[in-house]
């Protein structure tokens, strides 16, 4: 039965076919429905139909290349990762690169260059430095609006702590300078304690007070015999350098408080912005033209030789990473603990100098290094408070 129906510009053909029609009509069906399952399409591929060229058992695939990370990136990204031990490992690794630069000084040093036309340089490299690590990261620049009075005030307090140490170095002994420069982690620990409201257990009061008392048992032979301890035969010789020399050590105090306060800027600072490196660039916008105007306007400009140029640019690079790895350190662990961690750095080096013979061994050095050892291990050991957030 066939039927056609017309409208407009379209006509539609039915055609029925009776299933029980005989053999003959089968084949006039098969013969209609045959060039639908012939017809040639291209066939839809997914992963389980694409068929891979077979290979001998000894050719090699070539694979992409991939860039291999050496052991030391690894670590380092490890360290920065933000795990529970990251602040405490970052403030280590900051100790020890300020260390090294302290060796690579006495080692290579082949010219001397004045302090705050190194202070310049150092400057300098620190804010190229941060300034190209935030623009490629894609960060902003001089941060947020709402940590920009934290960043001026973090720039203006290490600014002045770096400007008064650099008075306590040309004006005290190098040791005093260096047992003041060690009160400044107990200072931020203090300071902390005020304006962060962090809270001080009794293993992190003890932990600092350890390590001070191991700072002093090093510097204490020097101490005594560069008039640090005044003795009773020469408090004639302490009276007549006059009051220049108690103004010199509260100069150092000075840098030492206003370095605690510096410490808890940077940390209230990359909280807020959760980036640490604006901590650093802002630091490096105040001191760098600072520096400069006071290397030309105190001290005689001293150009680096072919050898000594190198090494500023060395120490430079080196002075960029431990700043960064030190407000990394405390942007993810207390003020306390990181500060604490600071003292394997004295250790460090009175062990290089007793190792190389260079420093004589003595009691007070082994108990003092002893001390801070110890201090430091228990700090890593105990590791992180559990902070509700």
């Amino acid at each position: 039965m066939a039927s056609t129906e017309t409208g407009n510009d379209h006509a539609v053909e039915l055609i029925v076919r009776d299933v029980s029609a005989p053999e003959a009509d089968g084949v006039g069906i098969s013969e209609e429905i045959t060039p639908l399952l012939t017809q040639t399409e291209k066939p839809k591929i997914n992963i389980f139909t694409i068929s891979y060229p077979r290979r001998k058992a000894g050719e090699q695939v070539p694979r992409l290349p991939e860039v291999e990370k050496s052991s030391l990136t690894q670590f380092i990204l490890w360290v920065w990762s933000g795990s529970r031990y990251s602040g405490l490992l970052c403030m280590a690794l900051s100790s020890t690169i300020y260390f090294v630069m302290g060796v690579l000084s006495d080692v290579l040093s082949v010219q001397s260059i004045p302090l705050f036309e190194t202070a310049f340089a150092r400057c300098t490299i620190i804010l190229v430095s941060s300034y190209i690590w935030l623009r490629r990261s894609g960060q902003p620049i001089f941060g947020q609006a709402n940590v920009r009075n934290l960043l001026i005030l973090r720039a203006i307090m290490g600014y002045l702590s770096l400007m008064s140490f650099i008075y306590c170095i040309q004006r005290l002994p190098l040791s005093q300078t260096i047992v003041l420069s060690f009160t400044t982690p107990i200072m931020a620990t203090i300071v902390a304690r005020i304006i962060l409201h962090e809270k001080l257990k009794i293993a992190d009061i003890g932990g600092l007070a350890c390590s001070f008392f191991g700072v002093l048992f090093i510097f204490r032979q020097i101490l005594t015999t560069q008039g640090g301890l005044v003795k009773s035969g020469e408090a004639s010789n302490a009276y007549a350098r006059g009051s220049n020399h108690v103004y010199a050590i509260l100069v150092g105090l000075f840098s030492a408080i206003t370095g605690g306060l510096s410490y808890c800027l940077i940390r209230a600072g990359a909280k807020a912005s959760d980036q640490p490196m604006v901590t650093v660039l802002s630091f490096g916008l105040l001191a760098c033209p600072a520096a400069g105007i006071c290397s030309f306007a105190f001290e005689d400009f001293v150009l680096p030789s072919l050898y000594s140029f190198p090494l500023v640019l060395v120490l430079g690079v080196l002075a960029f990473f431990a700043e960064t790895f030190l407000a990394r350190g405390l942007q993810l662990e207390k003020t306390s603990k990181v500060a604490n961690v600071q003292y394997i750095a004295a250790a460090l080096s009175q062990l290089w100098g007793m190792s190389l013979l260079s420093i004589a061994p003595s009691f007070g050095r082994l108990v003092g290094c002893l001390l801070i050892v110890i201090s430091v291990s228990c700090t890593l050991y105990i590791g992180p408070d559990k902070e509700i957030e």
